[in-house]
């Protein structure tokens, strides 16, 4: 991927399906008796490597555009190929939906990005307290049931796929499962949303992150828009910030955006909003953020912190940025260096003092959310940035290419 930086962006995109919405939904598809349709869906490599899982396991999957149709009816295997499930970290939450539907399942750890250890502890011990017998062999896990049981689920930490996989095995077990502690991303949202849609019975309580799940017989075929990616949106944001200019993005639920756009406030940002869509108009130059931490929603996103990076890179002042959610999600700092940015990291902080530019380099993606951050930093540098690896980007970016020239980047 070539950049051509040091232009201000000026135009108008229409934001993607989320990449992180619609990956447990496919999973939950396998529930379903019945057909499942899905518009908004994003084309990109995680949802191709996803209905690849699908189609493994008895799915018949029409996809074409935005719209997938998942019929499960026929969704008899309980086998996972190692060469998808290696691929991406998400494939995890096919366990909670295919024993959900066939009450086994053989599956190798999954892949992914390699941005911290992300161990899937807190999955098996939620299962295990739900009837499931768990043996592994070669790195290789084979869960199985005679009976999901329903029962309360505390989890130590808010995981997301802990509480999807847990959602998943919970809506067809016998009896109510209680999760305390669960995470509340707007993607678990969607997550209830698209089953309850389906004939699912799960409620919110107003305890935060309690979530009550009575098992039923059946799902039921259904129609679910995916929501918009809170996370691309983000990132375009933050390239704006980064190149200066305004732009406009259509499709957008502020209210998931209250951490990001508060960020973008202390940095200088001028923005309104209003019917689904954001103007914003960056500052001369971005100021500096003295101290941000990662945190779960409704916090500011760890999703976003690398791309927050480039940003603070060209920030007047120095910023302090604390990782609180993976332990090795600042690989993207050596690559930065190369385009001239001045960070250190200080164990689970990046120390930025901002520059007033960056130039263009050759630099290589090495993950999903740092390839994103690259794009920016080269946005804003004089010159030409080659970014090599671009598989790590189209693993969440459907169109990068045509919306960074929709909003007057060269690339």
């Amino acid at each position: 991927m070539h950049i051509c930086g040091g232009i201000p962006l000026s135009g108008e995109v229409r934001v993607q399906g989320s990449k992180n919405a619609v990956l447990p939904i496919l999973a939950a598809a396998v529930l379903v008796d019945g057909v499942v349709t899905l518009t908004n869906c994003p084309r990109i490599a995680d949802v191709e490597c996803m209905v690849r899982l699908l189609k493994s396991v008895g799915c018949h999957v029409e996809w074409k555009g935005g719209r997938i149709r998942i019929d499960a009816r026929r969704a008899f295997g309980d086998s996972l190929p190692a060469k998808y499930v290696t691929q991406m970290r998400c494939s995890v939450i096919m366990i909670g939906a295919v024993l959900g539907r066939n009450k086994r399942i053989s599956i190798n750890y999954p892949g992914g990005c390699v941005i911290g250890k992300r161990p899937i502890d807190m999955h098996l011990q939620a299962l295990a307290r739900m009837g499931v017998s768990l043996t592994e062999k070669n790195n290789r896990l084979t869960a199985c049931t005679e009976n999901l049981c329903g029962s309360e689920i505390s989890l130590p930490f808010p995981s997301v796929g802990a509480t999807e996989n847990t959602i998943l095995a919970g809506v067809l077990a016998e009896g109510e499962t209680v999760i305390r502690g669960g995470a509340m991303e707007p993607e678990i949202q969607a997550l209830c949303r698209f089953l309850i849609c389906a004939g699912a019975d799960i409620r919110r309580e107003e305890t935060e992150g309690t979530i009550r799940i009575r098992g039923v017989e059946r799902l039921h075929s259904c129609t679910y828009e995916i929501p918009f990616d809170r996370i691309v949106a983000g990132t375009y944001l933050l390239g704006c910030m980064a190149a200066g200019g305004s732009i406009v993005l259509d499709g957008v639920d502020m209210s998931q955006l209250t951490a990001v756009m508060t960020v973008i406030d202390k940095m200088g940002g001028g923005w309104e909003c209003q019917n689904g869509r954001v103007a914003l108009e960056a500052p001369d130059r971005p100021k500096a953020i003295p101290y941000l931490k990662t945190e779960v929603y409704p916090g500011y996103p760890t999703d976003l912190q690398s791309q927050l990076l480039a940003v603070l890179a060209l920030a007047e002042g120095k910023s302090v940025v604390e990782e609180s959610i993976f332990e090795n999600r600042f690989r993207v700092v050596p690559q930065l260096h190369k385009m001239g940015a001045d960070i250190h990291i200080e164990g689970n902080r990046a120390v930025v003092q901002g520059t007033e530019g960056l130039r263009g380099a050759c630099v290589k993606a090495q993950e999903l959310r740092g390839g994103a951050a690259l794009c920016i930093a080269a946005l804003a540098a004089k010159g030409e940035t080659r970014i090599g690896n671009r598989h790590f980007i189209d693993r969440g970016y459907e169109a990068l290419e045509r919306d960074i020239r929709s909003l007057g980047g060269r690339i």
